[in-house]
């Protein structure tokens, strides 16, 4: 993967997403490597990283804290739980939901005095205005998704938007992949 980025950057990672990536990669990723490679590029300047804190997890406060020692700018909020019925109307489990669409989109928009391109890691189509909203403003967009995972509204958007599917996400290649 290599950017052409045009002036400052900023980068949002939706993580719940993102890790849910490695299902189809068959391999984790490495938030730590992740957050080296995507600082190779000078102008990234910021690098966002949005996760739920489930606060009936000890692990999860640690993985937040983590993810700031790392140099992220960590976005939260808390997980909620949300009850899963079966049809005769026994509960089946508890499913935990954290959206950040919205915030990462405010986000995005708030931030427009300051960066030039924005780069989102994640294929949700509800980002579809804030990217619009963004092209309007002659703003970069990059699109990092998993191949076959990204919003139709997304995948119909054709002006003004760069569409990256990472189709084999080699971690290791980070350490080989500068930016020219």
């Amino acid at each position: 993967m290599f950017l052409r980025l045009n002036g400052k950057a900023v980068v949002f990672i939706d993580w719940a997403n993102v890790y849910n990536w490695r299902d189809e990669l068959k391999k984790d990723i490495d938030p730590r490597k992740l957050f080296l490679y995507l600082k190779t590029y000078p102008q990234i300047k910021e690098i966002r990283f949005y996760f739920g804190t489930d606060n009936s997890n000890t692990s999860s406060g640690k993985f937040l804290k983590q993810m700031d020692k790392i140099g992220y700018t960590v976005i939260t909020k808390p997980v909620k739980f949300i009850k899963v019925y079966n049809d005769d109307k026994t509960q089946v489990f508890n499913k935990r939901k954290c959206d950040f669409d919205l915030e990462i989109g405010l986000d995005a928009l708030e931030l427009t005095e300051t960066y030039n391109s924005y780069i989102f890691f994640t294929g949700d189509g509800d980002m579809k205005t804030v990217y619009e909203r963004l092209i309007k403003k002659n703003k970069q967009v990059i699109v990092i998704y998993m191949y076959g995972h990204l919003g139709r509204e997304i995948w119909e958007m054709k002006k003004g938007i760069f569409k990256a599917a990472i189709k084999k996400f080699n971690i290791d290649l980070y350490q080989k992949m500068t930016p020219k």
